[in-house]
């Protein structure tokens, strides 16, 4: 009854004050409620708005706090779209409430600007003073146009045709770091959508300013011709060829400097007289006396190797030769339609010698099989030349540069590797243009393997006939101009190759076996022939793009070869005739030295953009090439190197660019010469390594953190 009454008396309390108390119980439900949410909300919300736009400065990398993956990649986003989202980076709550809070966060900026501050406050090499420009030879020249460095150089033709480009050529520079482990977002202004979701490693200065060197020659095999990725090196074993059937480069870089030949390198014979006559001994090798006592076109005469007007292996002489061809097909005319020859095994140098005088340039390729030398004897003679294999993978040109190839008395098996050897022939002929073979002993299984594999791919056979004089047969193919007769063939063997099949791609790509389609739209490069030389030396046609740019690139080259590098560095350039642009990006340096009589070898890297195909089209020659490698060439090959930025655009691309420096000095011959323009922080190391290798610094400039640097090769070794 009690319990009854009570209840009663509640539900009467409850009928009076029931409103007020469902109002107070919601009122505070609701004050909870609220209270919660605050405090979770107050997190999430507030100290991510704080962590972004509250730290003024991004953390130094000097302070040895390392900025994490996920900050770098959420930082790079948000500063493209303007806006700070939350990203999910796998880690665990703590995790990711210490990251929020701590100090190693950075406020989200673009990385060239945080590159640029780093390099600013980082860096302590000093700037060259001009006025040691003194003590120098040529001191008296202003050389101020020389350290501007144009950045549109790097974008005179669109990349994209062949060979990769790793973003290297834009975006900041090398940056200086206490920590070379921390990881930044490659920021290439080119390639933005590609190249800022890669990520690099950050490494200190390319040269490392307090280090020491220590310098050993080479012990090889080879010797004083050593060619680092074409020679065997071997510590056991005998081989039948001391040469790579392909392009294989030692498993670390180089870093011993090739010695001199055995009696000693003398100053050689300067041009033009290098054409007829050059020192025995600076091009020694133990299987060249024998040859040379087999042939007419070389005679050894005293301490020179001599070369007889009009000699070659081919009786009747070298001129009745090439006049002989231009009677078989009219249409070749040496020196105005055709400008830019291959001359496939180097076997008698006195074609390229000819050719010269006709205003030919004949690029000669000694082949791996080729145990005399031949190719350096024509490089000491002052002819265009590379060392390659030549088995499996493309040769290191664009498609479709070459004029004309020529192969005489060459022992090159065609038959022997299907139809990828004259598929290789025609990729890099000019459509309309001239395969010439000549071969005294002729063998029947190649004859007919080698017709069968130019009518497979339209060659147009414009003569076949024995010469009465020098009784040899001769063969001049065409290729075709125009795809129409590709569809006309019965069998379409071998197939037409797609269209993602780059044929500009060289670089350490295998032959193909399919057909590469000829250009024919006038946007294209190749659907039509070049200007006669030497018009096509400055004429641009409608498939380069930006052509104004081409034009401007050329005048400022020719600037400076006029007003600099002719009188300002003390260079006797009647001793210099064979140069390599180790960085060519258009040719302009190679156009402006055209009236100083010399060829230029222009290498075009293969992470900058593609732009060998204009040098081709402009009458000159060039090939692709990775300098973290060593380069196809003899020892001593060229008497002037010209480097314009280019290890400052390797950035962390090579393991050890010092080994660049042991290339160069590989390559010069003593005497010889190298201009050097770059950074001011890479210019200063660089300097010392030169040092330490004994070569004279003759001269030094530097302006606004770029300079430039001349130095000359001795003959010191170690």
């Amino acid at each position: 009854m009690a319990i009854a009454r009570f209840g009663r008396q509640v539900k009467g309390s409850y009928n009076s004050y029931g409103f007020f108390v469902k109002l107070s119980a919601v009122v505070i439900l609701g004050l909870c409620f609220i209270f919660v949410w605050s405090i979770f909300s107050n997190f999430s919300v507030t100290s991510q708005r704080e962590t972004f736009d509250d730290i003024a400065e991004p953390v130094s990398a000097s302070k040895g706090n390392k900025v994490s993956d996920f900050q770098i990649h959420s930082n790079d986003i948000d500063s493209e779209k303007g806006k700070n989202r939350v990203f999910n980076s796998g880690l665990e709550d703590k995790d990711k409430k210490k990251i929020i809070n701590g100090s190693d966060v950075v406020k989200p900026k673009k990385p060239e600007n945080v590159a640029k501050r780093d390099v600013e406050k980082n860096s302590n090499l000093p700037k060259r003073a001009s006025e040691k420009n003194q003590e120098n030879e040529g001191s008296d020249v202003v050389v101020e146009e020389v350290v501007k460095e144009k950045e549109e150089d790097e974008d005179v033709v669109n990349d994209g045709n062949g060979n990769t480009n790793e973003g290297m050529e834009g975006g900041f520079d090398l940056i200086r770091t206490e920590d070379s482990n921390q990881e930044v977002i490659d920021a290439d202004d080119g390639d933005s959508q590609n190249a800022k979701r890669e990520k690099k490693k950050k490494f200190g200065p390319l040269f490392d300013p307090k280090a020491k060197y220590v310098w050993k020659l080479c012990n090889t095999r080879s010797k004083h011709n050593y060619i680092p990725c074409i020679d065997f090196e071997s510590a056991s074993g005998r081989f039948q060829s001391y040469r790579h059937h392909e392009r294989s480069c030692p498993k670390s870089a180089v870093m011993c400097l090739v010695p001199l030949p055995r009696d000693g390198y003398e100053g050689l014979v300067h041009w033009p007289e290098s054409k007829t006559k050059i020192l025995y001994k600076n091009v020694a090798h133990p299987k060249l006396a024998a040859f040379i006592k087999t042939q007419d076109w070389v005679v050894e005469s005293g301490e020179y190797l001599t070369f007889p007007e009009n000699q070659s292996v081919f009786k009747g002489g070298i001129q009745h030769y090439l006049e002989s061809i231009e009677e078989m097909v009219p249409d070749i005319i040496w020196g105005r339609n055709i400008r830019i020859v291959l001359d496939m095994g180097c076997r008698d140098s006195s074609f390229g010698a000819s050719l010269l005088d006709k205003e030919v340039l004949t690029l000669t390729l000694g082949l791996k099989d080729d145990l005399v030398d031949l190719a350096q004897i024509a490089l000491e003679r002052g002819f265009p030349a590379v060392v390659s294999p030549f088995a499996t993978r493309r040769l290191p040109f664009p498609s479709g540069v070459f004029d004309a190839i020529h192969c005489g008395e060459c022992s090159i098996s065609w038959h022997s590797n299907g139809v990828k050897l004259i598929l290789e022939m025609n990729r890099i002929l000019r459509p309309g243009g001239y395969f010439i073979m000549s071969n005294k002993h002729n063998n029947i299984e190649a004859e007919e393997a080698l017709t069968k594999f130019t009518a497979s791919i339209c060659w147009n056979i414009l003569a076949d006939k024995i010469d009465e004089v020098s009784d040899i047969g001769v063969k001049i193919y065409q290729k075709p101009e125009t795809n129409d007769i590709y569809e006309l063939r019965r069998k379409k063997v071998p197939p037409v190759c797609t269209e993602n099949e780059n044929p500009d791609a060289a670089w350490y790509v295998p032959m193909k076996t399919c057909l590469h389609t000829i250009p024919e739209a006038i946007e294209q490069r190749g659907n039509e022939w070049p200007a006669e030389w030497p018009k096509r030396l400055h004429t641009f046609p409608e498939w380069m793009n930006n052509r104004e740019t081409l034009i401007a690139d050329s005048k400022h080259w020719k600037a400076i070869v006029n007003n600099s590098y002719s009188i300002g560095m003390g260079i006797d350039w009647s001793t210099i005739h064979n140069v390599m642009d180790m960085k060519a990006i258009s040719g302009g340096f190679a156009a402006a030295l055209s009236d100083q009589k010399v060829w230029v070898m222009n290498v075009v890297p293969i992470h900058a953009p593609d732009t060998l195909p204009v040098i081709f089209e402009r009458g000159l020659v060039g090939v692709y090439h990775d300098w973290c490698e060593s380069f196809g060439s003899y020892p001593r090959s060229y008497d002037l190197l010209h480097v314009d930025h280019l290890f400052s655009r390797l950035k962390s691309r090579c393991k050890q660019p010092v080994a660049i420096v042991v290339e160069m000095d590989r390559l010069l011959r003593p005497g010889g010469w190298a201009i050097i323009r770059d950074k001011i922080e890479i210019l200063n190391p660089l300097e010392e390594i030169l040092r330490s290798l004994n070569w004279e610094i003759r001269m030094t400039f530097a302006q606004d953190r770029e300079g430039i640097l001349c130095a000359q090769k001795t003959t010191w070794r170690p």
